[in-house]
């Protein structure tokens, strides 16, 4: 493989040079790209020596081959070039330049341009890693598909303790090299996933809806689409930007997602209905705001179309993947609602009580995966990101015995 390497200014941006040494001895070519802050901690010289590659300084850091307009579109070709970007140390800077799109230098241009598999491994501050915004930004990259190795807790060169140490380069290049075989295996197929909450209307200004964010399926569907799918994502309201490489459809209510998943359902091959869907919702809704008295008063609700059996009725030869939010007798009611959906696989977790920091809002979670085979898998407590590539795997284990049984 032909490797990237992105080192930003931080006084990690020694390790990188050890990086760039298992990199290569694991058999990749490495190019080593530097921030101006970068060579302030490493001469671009110690990595030219390393790599017996050019080391890129700048956006103008000189002719290629004597050609200024080569120069001038370096990288483009850059990127084009090579398989892998690999940024090692990712500061709060660069996070937040690739976050937002900003490129004012030649790392930044580099990244907008690349296409390929993303690698970042942080290194700050703790409170800076800790900060609201680098957190957003984060979520940003992980919802694009990216790669965030780390980073490790232990004492920093700042003088504290905490999370912000750049993850060792043995480890770095371990996780890379791992990863340098990923298959684009689901270029065939056109995954239709369901995210987030609906809002039913109880009048003009008021809505009953759930603590679903979205963050499940909006993992699920940037792994999707890394892994070269079609993906039609069909979201109720949630703040998370949108997942780059998916088709997004904005709903609110349950009548709007069923309509929208029915609208799409015929390209599908894969359905994931990963939304948490409103169970009720005032059929008659009054045409003016409820005003507030001292009585008591009753709202009377009807159930919603229940999208995922309807689904199930129709699916034919498609694989349908349910979730279950339970908070008690999770598998029993898991298998439950595998069988009565028609489902082929459901997803359950706890949610609520002792299950506090992971389902509904948490960036993490941990699920147990029912399939109709009868087998239960424990996925452990993970980023849910990268929870959803291994609910994909364990989904391409299912396509074989589909077949068969169609």
């Amino acid at each position: 493989m032909r490797i990237l390497l992105g080192v930003g200014g931080g006084i990690a941006a020694y390790k990188s040079a050890e990086l760039a040494r298992a990199l290569m001895e694991a058999g990749h070519t490495v190019q080593v790209i530097m921030t101006a802050a970068a060579q302030e901690f490493v001469r671009p010289l110690t990595f030219a020596a390393l790599t017996n590659q050019k080391v890129i300084t700048g956006m103008f850091s000189g002719p290629v081959d004597g050609d200024i307009l080569s120069s001038a579109i370096e990288h483009i070709r850059v990127s084009q070039e090579n398989d892998l970007l690999v940024v090692a140390p990712a500061t709060a800077d660069l996070l937040a330049k690739f976050a937002h799109g900003l490129a004012d230098d030649f790392l930044s241009t580099v990244y907008l341009a690349f296409t390929g598999p993303v690698f970042l491994a942080p290194a700050m501050n703790n409170n800076m890693w800790s900060h609201p915004a680098t957190q957003s930004n984060l979520e940003m990259l992980r919802l694009r598909g990216h790669h965030i190795i780390g980073p490790d807790s232990g004492p920093l060169a700042c003088g504290t303790v905490g999370a912000g140490r750049m993850t060792e380069p043995e480890a770095i290049a371990a996780f890379v090299d791992a990863r340098c075989d990923m298959r684009r295996d689901l270029d065939k197929e056109t995954v239709l996933i369901t995210a987030g909450p609906t809002q039913e209307p109880l009048d003009p200004v008021r809505y009953i809806t759930n603590r679903s964010s979205g963050k499940m399926g909006y993992a699920l569907a940037a792994a999707a689409a890394a892994r070269g799918a079609r993906v039609i994502l069909v979201s109720g309201p949630v703040a998370l930007p949108e997942p780059a490489g998916v088709e997004l459809i904005p709903v609110r209510t349950a009548n709007e997602m069923f309509r929208a998943v029915m609208d799409h359902l015929e390209p599908a091959t894969i359905i994931v209905k990963s939304a948490a869907v409103a169970d009720f919702h005032v059929a008659d809704i009054p045409r003016q705001k409820l005003k507030k008295t001292a009585a008591r008063f009753s709202i009377e609700f009807d159930p919603t179309v229940d999208i995922l059996a309807e689904v199930g009725r129709r699916k034919g030869n498609r694989l349908l993947v349910g979730f279950a939010a339970e908070t008690e007798n999770l598998v029993e009611y898991a298998r439950r609602k595998l069988e009565t959906k028609n489902c082929d696989l459901v997803v359950g977790n706890l949610v609520g009580g002792q299950a506090t920091g992971t389902g509904f809002e948490a960036d993490d979670n941990e699920v147990v995966l029912v399939s109709r085979d009868g087998g239960i898998t424990h996925l452990p407590f993970a980023p849910k990101r990268e929870l959803a590539d291994r609910i994909f795997d364990h989904i391409l284990l299912l396509r074989p015995a589909l077949h068969q049984a169609g």
